[in-house]
Formats: C-alpha cells, structure tokens, sequence
C-alpha cells in the first residue's frame, strides 16, 4: 500500500521576528516494514540556511533557519510511503520467552541487544513511581512471555483510560495522568513505556500517523488527522514488536513511522528558537491518504 501523508504547521506571529532556528522532524524513516519514496518540503518565507541529517537514532531531522524579519513561518512537508506486508508473527517463538528471562538475554553479544539496553534507563518525562509499577506488576505476572504481558498493558490501558484531547499537554506529568486516567496517544505511549521500563525491561517511543477512515458514505475531509503516538518493545531473538495502546492495536498496514527514540522529546515534530518579544498563534493540519 501506498500512501500520501500533508503536515503543514503554521504560526502567526504578533510581532515581527526577526530570526528564527528550527528543527522539524516530519520526515518518515526508512524500516524493514516501510520505503519513503518521496519528500517535498515547502517552507515560507524561504530559509537563508537549510540542511538535513540523520540522528542518533537514525531519524531524520530537518534544519532551517529564516534570517529575515517575518510575521509568519509555514511549514508543510508532503511525504509518499511505500507500506510492506506485515511479517508474520512467530508466537510460538514469542511465548516462549518470559520477560523474566529478558534481563540476562539482553547481557549478550549482539548489535540488537546493545542497542535495546539503551531504552531500559528511564527518562524525566518517563520517570515511573511506584503506583506506575504496581500497575505494571498486574500484566508482568511470573512466567508470563514479554508479548503476552506487553499486549495485556496494552488491552488493560485501554480499558482503564480515556482519552480526552486537551486534558494534557507534553509538560503534563505521567502521575497526573495516571490519577486522573485521561490523556491522549502521547500519554499512553509514555506511560506504557514507564511501566516496562519499571519492569527492568527497554521500551521505545514512536512517533508517525495512522490513516483514520471516513464513515460509510461520507467521503474523508482533508487536514482532519493528526500525529500519532505509540511504542515498541524488544524481544530478543525477534526484535521489535510495536503496540498502540490507544486503540487497542499491534501496529498494522495503517501506521507510517516517522521516527523513534526514548520519549517524545527525541523527535518533537517541529521546535525552534525565535527573536522576538511577542506571543504567537500555531495551526496545525494533517492529512494521510490511501494512493492505491
């Protein structure tokens, strides 16, 4: 399947700027499950300096400067994406590893184990507490397999919370969203980390889209989508198994991966420093199409 995704941002300044440095992380990566074929990135006005590179992680990352005075900056950056077929999942394999088993695996030779170990540290916006672990404890049962007790968090998450847009905002700590038992996609991607990582065990976030349909009937309005969240857990031997607490999902067809990293502060979508000494109003708009 091919698609089509549109992100523009827009903010409107109330004062002139004068300067302004940016880092826009919007274009979708290359995995074993996915091909960008294409990328266009429109900017206004035009930036005086631009370039683009990959980063730790191996997400790519946009920068640009505008070294003029402006009252507005745009953004939109056009992507296609080549989806593959899903690989078949190997229960059987999956089942037979208990998470607590994982621990000593991960202490082995091999590039995929190194690289896991640095998702197990928790981070400040990740940072569990004790009621985040207890939580955890009840889907970590002993001799349970890390897929069946990471797709368990799953399910219970989604059963036990709502989601509510404008509740929360990326400052809003996980003991409060475990409190209240709201949040959105970001939320419960972090907080499904937290409980892994509260486990012993490595978690990574992952930011890109889903393709929401239209009703029956109705045909789908542009710009009505969003960015969207969810995270990966490694099981070795297998790699990594991607799961969206939000709706109750193992990652299909319909997820385009933009990036990953520890928390949602390693690939914010676009973030920047301006000169200026007033506030400023942002849009932001999404569109994800099925090309075939």
């Amino acid at each position: 399947m091919r698609y089509q995704i549109a992100h523009t941002t827009e903010y409107q300044y109330h004062q002139t700027v004068s300067l302004c440095h940016n880092i826009a992380m919007l274009i979708p990566r290359n995995t074993d499950l996915q091909e960008c074929r294409k990328t266009i990135v429109k900017i206004n006005p035009q930036p005086d300096v631009m370039n683009e590179y990959e980063d730790f992680f191996g997400n790519k990352v946009l920068y640009f400067a505008v070294q003029q005075e402006h009252s507005s900056l745009k953004v939109t950056v056009l992507s296609q994406v080549e989806k593959f077929k899903q690989r078949n999942l190997k229960m059987e394999l999956y089942n037979n590893i208990p998470w607590e088993n994982v621990s000593a695996m991960l202490q082995e030779p091999g590039l995929g184990n190194f690289e896991a170990r640095q998702f197990i540290p928790a981070t400040s916006i990740t940072n569990f507490t004790k009621e985040i672990h207890e939580y955890a404890q009840q889907s970590f049962t002993p001799g349970r397999s890390l897929f069946d007790a990471a797709w368990d968090l799953v399910q219970r998450m989604y059963r036990d919370f709502e989601f509510k847009t404008g509740f929360t905002t990326v400052a809003t700590p996980l003991t409060e969203v475990m409190e209240q038992r709201k949040g959105v996609c970001q939320d419960f991607a972090h907080l499904a980390i937290a409980c892994i990582r509260s486990m012993g065990l490595p978690a990574r976030y992952v930011s890109g889209y889903i393709e929401t349909i239209a009703p029956a009937g109705k045909e789908k309005l542009v710009g009505v989508d969003a960015s969207h969240a969810w995270f990966s857990v490694y099981i070795p031997q297998s790699g990594w198994i991607d799961f969206d607490p939000t709706n109750n999902l193992i990652t299909s067809d319909q997820h385009i991966t933009i990036g990953w990293g520890r928390d949602y502060a390693d690939l914010p979508p676009l973030k920047g420093v301006i000169l200026s000494t007033g506030s400023h109003k942002l849009d932001v708009s999404v569109d994800v199409r099925r090309l075939d």
